[in-house]
């Protein structure tokens, strides 16, 4: 395959079997990290509410953004944890830092998610409570 510019040319094959190693990454993440399973059913509860509350465009974008957050947050973590058992397989207290680290990462990015959760879905879940009272 010739080279252009030290490239190779676009190959639909290559983006079909690209997306197919993604996918088995996903797959990685959810075998491997209970709490994927945990943001998954947070997920699942957040676009429940988002259709029985009928949400805002604005406010979907928001929560599908905080889902995203977390989603990729929780893959990342899972990338460095693989990485550092492969590179650092004996106890190390570096080894242990960056996963800790990473860790935190996806924390902040669970805060950040439940912030506006409850942002959007606290006003509205009050509203609808006060109306039946």
């Amino acid at each position: 395959m010739k080279k252009l510019l030290g490239k190779k040319r676009f190959s639909v094959i290559a983006r079909i079997k690209s997306t197919t190693h993604a996918l088995r990454g996903l797959y990685i993440t959810l075998e491997t990290q209970h709490n994927a399973w945990v943001h998954l059913c947070a997920t699942i509860v957040a676009v429940f509410l988002g259709f029985y509350l009928n949400i805002s465009s604005m406010e979907w974008i928001a929560i599908i953004f905080a889902i995203g957050f977390v989603l990729v947050a929780e893959t990342f973590n899972t990338a460095m944890e693989i990485d550092i058992d492969l590179t650092s397989p004996d106890y190390h207290p570096y080894a242990r830092d960056t996963k800790d680290v990473a860790a935190g990462a996806v924390l902040i990015s669970v805060i950040i998610a439940v912030i506006v959760g409850i942002l959007i879905f606290v006003p509205k879940l009050a509203l609808m409570y006060s109306m039946h009272f």
